[in-house]
């Protein structure tokens, strides 16, 4: 069912953390997750792969968008599309300005 499952995260100043609900609607009843607990392991035990949580792509984006809104950014890669952008518009305006103050006789 589209849209029913919802993550939101939000930063808590006051701790230096984000913080995470997590609600989903079935039927027309609301649904919110509990604390995940952790659990204790052997050292020499292997740790199986088990998803906890599986979400959709636009949940995914709305999550992404939160804490993007929390002050996270990516740690490696080349910036967002919106700093890509404003840099390009940079590099027109200053094109613009060089070629419109060139003085060089064009032959």
């Amino acid at each position: 069912m589209k849209g029913d499952l919802e993550i939101r995260a939000r930063g808590n100043d006051w701790r230096s953390e984000i913080e995470f609900v997590i609600k989903k609607s079935i039927d027309g009843k609301r649904y919110v997750a509990e604390p995940i607990m952790m659990k204790e392991v052997e050292p020499n035990m292997a740790i199986p792969y088990k998803s906890i949580l599986s979400i959709g792509i636009e949940e995914a984006q709305v999550l992404m968008d939160d804490l993007w809104h929390c002050g996270l950014r990516p740690s490696e890669g080349s910036g967002s599309a919106g700093a890509l952008a404003a840099t390009q518009r940079h590099l027109d305006d200053m094109r613009e300005l060089v070629f419109k103050f060139d003085t060089r006789k064009k032959g």
